[in-house]
């Protein structure tokens, strides 16, 4: 398992690479440059002004240069600053990555506390009610926009009834506010960017549960266990869920990566500081490092998430050796 996990390692470096040259390049194809913010809300700025600038940040040079000098930093750790207040790429980032990281790993712990179950109960009860009821509930969660459904728990829970707050993370008195206070008070701003950033995932992994239970169900070696009066918990928790998990893991090991990509419409729309509110800004500026720097981030997620289920899947299946 180790020689395993260090030779993806070495694999993906070249991955990695290829990745950041595809990216780099589509940036700096776009229209615009960094120093158009700078430039274009101050009209006393001259033409010789402004290319005397993108020289000082070496637009001027070819994209090959450019991306020389880029990867050079990187190596070395560095990501370099942002072109829109001259800050550390690597502090922002750490900034707003906790906050991503919280909402969405509520998120996931909340799909596969219910995702499963419900997967497993509409297999075993296929054709009943309760599994008609959840596949009509899965088809509408699978159809509804995350946005609309955010703007409409918005509308309703917080600004009609009241419940929730519906904008950023603490409140304007989160400093006079207590202890337990404190915790109730970012509690209740999480829950509904977490019900938003549930909701979909949940009809997923729950839908691939079902189907693939449905198909373990009719295994032999289920039939062998039934016929041998292996008590029917056991059969389904200790045989047929452990298989029917390995696409879940698969789903699972690529859905860590949108643990930053996928929180950029509901964080824009709760305005709550994190990496996806963090992209956008930095789209919109054309801050080519800050850019680089999420999408390497992105990037390194991919590629981790595509290990763990691999590891995952060696555990989950002992038919599966790496080994070889």
């Amino acid at each position: 398992m180790i020689r395993y996990m260090a030779g993806r390692i070495v694999y993906f470096l070249p991955i990695l690479f290829g990745i950041t040259v595809i990216a780099f390049i589509v940036i700096h194809l776009a229209p615009g440059r960094p120093t158009d913010v700078m430039t274009e809300l101050n009209p006393k700025m001259s033409l010789e002004a402004r290319e005397k600038l993108a020289q000082i940040y070496g637009f001027d040079k070819p994209v090959v240069v450019q991306y020389g000098r880029w990867i050079r930093k990187l190596v070395s750790g560095d990501l370099g600053a942002s072109f829109v207040d001259g800050r550390p790429v690597t502090k922002k980032i750490a900034e707003a990555l906790p906050v991503t990281l919280v909402i969405n790993i509520m998120s996931l712990v909340v799909i596969m506390c219910l995702a499963i179950p419900i997967g497993v109960r509409s297999a075993l009860k296929r054709g009943s009610f309760f599994d008609t009821g959840m596949t009509v509930a899965v088809f509408i969660l699978f159809s509804v926009p995350g946005f609309w459904l955010a703007l409409m728990l918005m509308s309703f829970l917080g600004v009609t009834l009241g419940w929730l707050p519906v904008s950023g993370i603490v409140s304007l008195d989160f400093d006079q506010l207590t202890p337990v206070g404190k915790c109730i008070d970012i509690l209740s701003h999480l829950v509904l960017p977490v019900v938003v950033g549930s909701l979909g995932g949940l009809a997923g992994i729950s839908r691939y549960a079902r189907e693939r239970m449905i198909h373990v169900l009719h295994e032999d070696y289920i039939r062998t266990a039934y016929a041998k009066g292996v008590p029917e918990r056991i059969i389904m928790y200790r045989h047929a869920l452990r298989n029917a998990l390995l696409p879940i893991i698969t789903i699972l090991g690529l859905s860590i990566p949108g643990l930053i990509s996928g929180s950029v419409i509901f964080e824009s729309v709760f305005n709550i500081p994190g990496m996806g509110r963090l992209m956008v800004n930095a789209v919109f500026t054309r801050d080519y490092n800050l850019i680089m720097g999420e999408l390497v981030l992105a990037a390194l997620l991919t590629l981790a998430g595509n290990l763990l289920a691999d590891i995952a899947y060696a555990y989950a299946d002992p038919r599966i050796r790496y080994g070889k």
